[in-house]
């Protein structure tokens, strides 16, 4: 029998050593995806908080309801935080992140937002005015303006854009329409309109929608729009000096202990490693790709650009991070805001003639501070009553009913609230 030849340790930790640093040569590039999603890491309370933190005997039924509400609406994935006084008290997942891969949904999940991105933009913009870099009365385009840019003035035809202010844009004053289509959305018919060869980008969409005629003259009316709030985000580049998602983390969402959000990409192959998939209903058929491709795909992934859509509507959030982010602008002094009172009071001023606030729906001193929000594959909700409780949903499901599936996501906060709120834990898991 042949004597069994020996290795000495130093041997075998040298050869050890040079199979992990092969790994860690090979293993990333076989997980695709650009080098940012390859390192990345979930970190922040995404990373720590779990759906049994909050299995609670006393919300069974809360658990039930939810439930209940999914399978009402053929909703895969669903995510509740419930928040009072800047305390986090409940965060859960309801349901699929990924039924085709069997995750289930988390805390942690991070998912669209949809037009609850506007609320982030207009935080964005209350910040530039504090570091004295802006005033909600600065005009936005033309001779003085922000964007003074020689594309932009010589694609304008109608003088009133020079009269657009960035409060109009917040409030959706500015006389901007979509009864041509919304440019955020309507990408593939400017392609061939244009006779573009590929799908614009921010600065291209802003030059073909300035060319239309404004449908009245600014802050005399108001119409939503997406658009006005891409051109709040290209305010926010220009005056900070950062492309948006940067400025935007290191000024706003970082101070906020908001570090697991970011703008959203495109197709379900370049989605961040906690992020959910979206689904539409089963009988939604696939639609042409946004970039002229010639190819179908699912409305949620490639039907629209929705990395493009930046401020407008492209942030991704867990509903935990979304409760820290409304802590720290609601003016509360249990989290430090960042944002000044001042600021605070212009963001949730109050006018009983259906003025938007600004980056809220609405700010009802008696019914509360209301932001929805709705894309292909999502939908948004987000509500902080005058008592300090706050109540904030995200699905990961298109509903058959678009933006009006808010009211629905409402009512069952309404109802969820009524019923249990006085079942909630005294605890904070920030």
């Amino acid at each position: 029998m042949k004597q069994q030849k020996k290795h000495s340790v130093p041997a075998l930790a040298v050869a050890v050593a040079a199979i992990v640093v092969i790994l860690l040569i090979i293993l990333p590039g076989k997980r695709g995806g650009d080098g940012a999603r390859r390192n990345y890491k979930v970190k922040g309370i995404n990373a720590v908080l779990t759906n049994e933190m909050s299995d609670i005997p006393e919300l069974a039924g809360l658990d039930r309801d939810m439930r209940n509400f999914m399978q009402r609406w053929w909703v895969k994935g669903m995510q509740l935080s419930i928040m009072r006084h800047d305390s986090l008290l409940y965060s859960k997942g309801y349901g699929w992140a990924d039924k085709e891969k069997e995750v289930r949904m988390g805390p942690g999940n991070i998912l669209r937002v949809a037009s609850v991105s506007k609320l982030i933009t207009a935080a964005g913009i209350m910040k530039l005015c504090e570091q004295g870099k802006l005033s909600l009365d600065d005009r936005v385009f033309g001779p003085g303006g922000i964007l003074d840019d020689d594309e932009f003035n010589a694609a304008i035809k109608d003088k009133n854009y020079y009269r657009i202010t960035v409060e109009n844009l917040l409030r959706h004053e500015a006389g901007l329409s979509i009864r041509r289509g919304d440019p955020m959305f309507t990408t593939r018919d400017l392609m061939n309109i244009y006779h573009l060869k590929k799908a614009p980008d921010s600065r291209e969409v802003v030059k073909l929608a300035v060319q239309r005629r404004l449908a009245y003259a600014p802050g005399t009316s108001w119409e939503y729009s997406n658009f006005g709030y891409l051109l709040l985000s290209m305010i926010i580049e220009k005056v900070g000096g950062a492309p948006y998602e940067k400025w935007m983390k290191e000024n706003v969402l970082s101070p906020a202990g908001c570090i697991d959000m970011h703008l959203a990409h495109n197709y379900y192959k370049e989605k961040y490693p906690n992020e959910v998939r979206y689904y539409m209903q089963d009988n939604d058929p696939p639609v042409p790709e946004f970039n002229n491709s010639g190819d179908s795909v699912a409305r949620c992934y490639g039907g629209n650009n929705i990395r493009g859509l930046l401020g407008a509507g492209a942030w991704v959030a867990s509903t935990a991070e979304l409760a820290r982010f409304v802590a720290s602008i609601d003016g509360r002094k249990e989290v430090p805001d960042i944002l000044s009172r001042h600021s605070v009071r212009q963001m949730t001023a109050f006018s009983d003639d259906h003025k938007f606030s600004l980056g809220w729906n609405s700010t009802d001193p008696e019914l509360g501070w209301q932001r929805t929000g709705s894309l292909s594959g999502t939908s948004a909700f987000v509500m902080l009553y005058p008592d300090g409780e706050c109540w904030l949903l995200v699905t990961n499901t298109h509903a058959w009913k678009g933006p009006k599936f808010s009211r629905n996501l409402r009512e069952l906060v309404r109802e969820s609230r009524r019923r249990y709120s006085d079942k909630l834990p005294c605890r904070n898991l920030f």
